[in-house]
């Protein structure tokens, strides 16, 4: 946890921001907090796990399952940074690099599961795995206090998601997407999920072509509001972040720290900010 001025960030004078450091976090992100608890409430297949992901969520079931002796069998797109790819084999689990996007990696794992009878653990749209997500934004709160608003990133919307769920009922939800990768603002527009084109410094991560169908109930509901950045911003922002205070994040991460020096959302001078800082799977040299 880490309290940081809005000068330091560049912004109007007001109260602190809090960030959450889930990049310290087992697996490098906060995803380890719901592969944990997808495990912990269901039974597995002698076959083991199967899973699609941009890498993060990849990440956090290879280290689940390592954990508890299973096999992992995880797909990615082959736009997922060398970093992650390695930090998935370091946990013992079997990569398969398919398609372009994480939709192309989704099919391909369920035609794997479907073959095999190997138990599959859904990104961000299953609710065992969303409501683990979502004890970061309820540990969050119990370490600071109440937060008028959190800022956390988006893809397929398992974080944000889990957080409506949690907190959105005391704390404004927003959702934070790189324009390129904008899943949540694309289903805000029409009123429901539709798919998108990703592409862009974010896509790695952000990557999902459609926002969850739980995560767009629960982030409705909410009334969560959407924050979308550049490529540049973000970039920035994620400098910012390692000039300042040496964390290191990946891209995506940075959306949130970008939706708020951009003005994509400003906060009142007396509102209580947070901001989850969730993964640092990426490598030093791309700073």
């Amino acid at each position: 946890m880490l309290a940081v001025s809005r000068h330091e960030l560049g912004l109007a004078d007001g109260l602190d921001v809090w960030l959450k450091l889930e990049q310290l976090q087992h697996s490098g992100t906060f995803k380890a907090r719901g592969a944990s608890h997808f495990l912990a409430r269901n039974d597995v297949s002698s076959a083991g796990v199967v899973a699609a992901s941009g890498g993060n969520h990849g990440a956090a079931v290879a280290w689940a399952a390592r954990e508890r002796g299973l096999a992992a069998n995880i797909f990615v797109p082959t736009i997922s940074s060398p970093a992650k790819v390695d930090r998935l084999r370091s946990y013992g689990a079997t990569v398969h690099q398919v398609g372009a996007v994480y939709g192309e990696a989704l099919e391909a794992s369920q035609e794997f599961q479907a073959e095999t009878g190997a138990t599959s653990i859904h990104a961000y749209n299953h609710p065992d795995v969303m409501a683990g997500a979502g004890t970061a934004s309820l540990e969050f709160i119990d370490q600071v206090g109440e937060l008028d608003s959190i800022l956390l990133a988006c893809g397929g919307g398992g974080l944000s998601g889990g957080a409506a769920c949690a907190v959105g009922d005391r704390t404004r939800i927003v959702v934070c997407e790189g324009e390129t990768t904008n899943a949540y603002a694309a289903a805000l527009a029409a009123g429901e999920p539709v798919d998108v084109e990703v592409s862009g410094v974010t896509a790695d991560a952000l990557g999902a072509t459609q926002v969850g169908e739980l995560a767009w109930r629960a982030l409705s509901t909410a009334d969560a509001p959407s924050a979308l950045v550049a490529d540049d911003a973000v970039l920035a922002a994620r400098q910012l972040l390692w000039d300042n205070w040496r964390i290191i994040v990946e891209p995506a991460v940075a959306t949130t720290i970008a939706a708020l020096q951009t003005g994509a959302y400003s906060p009142a001078p007396d509102e209580r900010v947070g901001v989850v800082i969730c993964g640092a799977n990426t490598k030093l040299s791309d700073l």
